[in-house]
């Protein structure tokens, strides 16, 4: 009883549970514990971020790699056709010139003999010197035809044509036509289609 009444005897004022209650702000609880949720989002975004990137950045540096390679195996291919195709070409040529001149050959040959034939020809034998000088005419002619060169046409009152004729001369001939050829000072010849050298013509009216 005595410890009834000191109790009582504390004071007049009721006694409530919220006197046994420590003084805590349980406003910033919640607050506190969503900002650290919050620091920690934060933070696992960005280690994830900086792994992708870090990941990106090894996808990129292989796949340059992987480029770099195809590109350096593309260029070795290129200097090699290249190479080859200028072999190729410097062979091509270095036969046509061999073939050619093997066909020629003769011919020289023969304006040889014609050369020591007239420095020892007399009146008796010019006419044989003639007849070699004809024949040996011919025979380029043969060798140009064998190796596909013809002669472009190219004859008195024949029509000009600038495609295959140069002109360097006009004059006026009341037998011929408005540009028409009235003579030709130099041969002109062709491969194919393509002109080798044109005819060198005088052109009327």
């Amino acid at each position: 009883m005595a410890d009834d009444e000191e109790i009582k005897g504390t004071g007049n004022e009721d006694i409530t549970s919220e006197d046994f209650i420590p003084d805590y702000d349980f406003s910033e609880g919640p607050q506190e514990a969503e900002a650290e949720e919050s620091e920690y989002s934060a933070e696992d975004e960005e280690a994830a971020e900086a792994d992708g990137t870090e990941a990106e950045a090894g996808s990129g540096d292989e796949k340059l790699a992987e480029l770099e390679k195809r590109y350096m195996n593309l260029y070795a291919e290129y200097e090699n056709y290249r190479k080859r195709s200028m072999r190729e070409k410097d062979n091509l040529y270095a036969d046509a010139v061999a073939d050619v001149t093997s066909k020629w050959l003769p011919v020289m040959d023969n304006i040889d003999r014609a050369k020591i034939a007239g420095e020892s020809a007399d009146d008796q034998s010019i006419e044989k010197v003639l007849q070699g000088i004809d024949m040996m005419s011919k025979q380029a002619q043969d060798i140009l035809t064998k190796i596909g060169v013809e002669e472009i046409k190219a004859d008195r009152g024949d029509a000009f044509d600038p495609n295959l004729h140069e002109a360097v001369m006009h004059i006026e001939d009341g037998e011929l036509g408005e540009q028409q050829i009235a003579a030709v000072f130099q041969k002109g010849y062709k491969y194919k289609d393509r002109v080798v050298r044109h005819a060198v013509v005088q052109v009327a009216n």
